[in-house]
């Protein structure tokens, strides 16, 4: 299993992931996405569009502010509701997750669904230590509000107050009727929907696991009522074929579901698809029944209609909505876990190898001379064709042998070796990442070669 200090060192290493502001000693939890991380970032989105939006049953895509009126907060039950147990030591000051130093001390417990005084209570009963201190001295548990308020405008006040959202489900359902006006959609229709969501996480940490500044790929899907379940077992079904499409390894990935005691106020069912992370089964997509709750208190707030009339039996109703969730930054720590490997090869020798689906992959190819002063010009010829439709790397620096090991490294599943041969018969050589065997192909045939084996 690979360490999250070894993932957290080869993602810098490589341009996946730098530490934000790092000039400055940097700023906890926060993280710059390279060169490569950003091209996997939006390999990563394009695929999830792809599969939940283009090949979704009627789905609508949607880009809503960060920004929204204050009411929205109150309607959703964020501004009252939407905190973490928040638990203080004595002695070093320092604030934790309350329900987090449970299973760090037992990883057999779930303290989901329990109150303040019984997690407190089980804090004090069993001697549980300040990681910082080693004291056991704790102030009650109080509720801690993850929303990240700022002001709007040029004065300080009350009035001016707004939240940065924590998720971006909330666009989706104030939009509901603009959207089901404008495209027409008749129910039941989803709406798909990329964007940053922001939460002041009391415990944030896993390198890139919890964040408080992160991507949501998120998915409303309106329906019936009483149809709700079906829906819920074709989206469970379709993230867990998703997951494995990408090349997720089954034998990490399991279900977990909420306990009845443990469910949102929202929700008649949740579940979550959980990683076998370095440190445990931890999440990594959630799955929700959300009911009627988010358009019927929208529209007991706002006084706007949000009732959907049915054309074909005239009946009018809030439509139940089932929400699949997952936030990118934790999607692509999932990749980069499953995918990078250590491989001994027959000759003895090691090779880091990061065995990506050929969709996700930063570059979809490498193109190399084999001698810079014989062959650069025409690879570089090539190398120019081909970046107008795919993203493409040019490497002439050291042995092709070394050449071949880092594009191994950062997961490139194609080499496309320029030698004599392509200069007198205008055929290249392909070496395959994860066998390393070769084939000559034409140059003419190089595109619709990658088209056809990096598709998703």
């Amino acid at each position: 299993m690979i360490t999250l200090e070894k993932i957290t060192q080869y993602a810098k290493t490589y341009g996946f992931v730098f530490q934000g502001s790092e000039i400055y000693g940097g700023l906890a939890n926060t993280w710059d996405y390279g060169p490569l991380g950003s091209l996997l970032k939006q390999n990563i989105k394009k695929v999830w569009l792809k599969r939940f939006l283009n090949e979704g049953p009627n789905i609508a895509l949607l880009d809503s502010s960060i920004l929204l009126n204050t009411k929205v907060w109150e309607a959703s039950g964020h501004l009252s509701s939407f905190s973490d147990p928040l638990i203080e030591n004595k002695v070093s000051n320092q604030r934790y997750r309350a329900d987090k130093l449970i299973t760090d001390f037992d990883n057999t417990i779930n303290p989901d669904g329990w109150s303040l005084d019984k997690m407190y209570q089980f804090i004090v009963d069993n001697n549980i230590k300040d990681p910082a201190s080693n004291k056991t001295e704790w102030l009650p548990i109080r509720h801690f509000n993850m929303m990240f308020k700022t002001h709007q405008g040029v004065i300080e006040d009350t009035a001016s107050k707004v939240f940065l959202r924590p998720e971006t489900a909330q666009g989706i359902f104030i939009n509901f009727k603009n959207i089901q006006r404008t495209t027409r959609k008749k129910v039941p229709f989803g709406v798909a929907q990329i964007g940053k969501a922001f939460r002041n996480e009391i415990t944030p940490g896993n390198f890139i696991f919890r964040t408080r500044e992160f991507e949501q790929m998120e998915l409303e899907f309106f329906c019936k009522p009483n149809t709700e379940m079906t829906w819920f077992d074709y989206y469970q079904k379709e993230i867990h074929k998703f997951l494995l499409d990408l090349g997720i390894n089954q034998d990490n990935l399991t279900i977990s579901e909420h306990s009845p005691e443990a469910l949102s106020h929202y929700s008649n069912k949740t579940i979550d698809f959980e990683y076998k992370y370095p440190w445990g089964f931890d999440e990594l997509w959630g799955l929700a029944s959300r009911t009627l709750f988010d358009l019927s208190e929208h529209e007991k707030h706002s006084g706007e209609d949000l009732t959907y009339l049915d054309p074909e039996t005239n009946e009018r109703y809030h439509p139940y909505v089932v929400e699949p969730s997952v936030g990118v930054e934790r999607l692509l720590l999932v990749i980069l876990l499953d995918s990078l490997k250590e491989e001994t090869l027959p000759n003895g020798d090691t090779r880091e190898l990061l065995q990506i689906n050929p969709a996700l992959a930063p570059y979809k190819a490498a193109v190399l001379p084999l001698v810079k002063k014989h062959h650069s010009l025409k690879a570089t010829e090539i190398y120019e064709k081909l970046r107008s439709n795919f993203d493409v790397i040019y490497d002439e620096t050291q042995s092709i042998g070394k050449r071949y090991r880092r594009q191994d490294a950062i997961g490139t599943p194609f080499i496309i070796t320029i030698d004599n041969d392509t200069l007198e018969n205008n055929t290249v050589t392909i070496r395959y990442r994860d066998s390393m065997k070769q084939d000559i192909i034409k140059v003419d045939e190089l595109e619709t070669f990658l088209f056809n084996n990096t598709k998703f």
